[in-house]
């Protein structure tokens, strides 16, 4: 939850920051001075925050689905668990309560007279 919250607030102030900026100018100069470029400043703004995450989205995806296929192997291992010692259980209480059959002899000799 708080996670979201972070995301949200960084996502307001760049559409903020976005919106505040439309009209001003930078000059952007690559690399060696071989070019340079006039742009209005919220471009490369935008274009930055696109990249980040994107890489932020590459580099923690594998881990995710790591965690996911360990998370699906683990629910699987206990319930197969669960199943094992729910038979367990049934079989030690059919070897420690019996259940009892009465023959009609027995029934007949169990009464009280009359």
């Amino acid at each position: 939850m708080i996670r979201l919250i972070v995301v949200l607030l960084l996502l307001g102030l760049t559409v903020t920051f976005f919106l505040q900026n439309q009209e001003q100018e930078v000059t952007l100069r690559y690399l060696f001075g071989l070019r340079s470029t006039s742009v209005l400043i919220y471009k490369p703004i935008l274009s930055a925050f696109a990249v980040g995450i994107l890489v932020t989205f590459i580099l923690l995806f594998p881990a995710w689905v790591r965690g996911r296929i360990e998370l699906r192997r683990k629910t699987r291992a206990l319930q197969e668990a669960e199943a094992d010692l729910e038979a367990l259980r049934e079989t030690l209480e059919r070897t420690l309560h019996p259940p009892v059959r009465l023959t009609s002899e027995k029934n007949a000799e169990d009464l009280p007279h009359a």
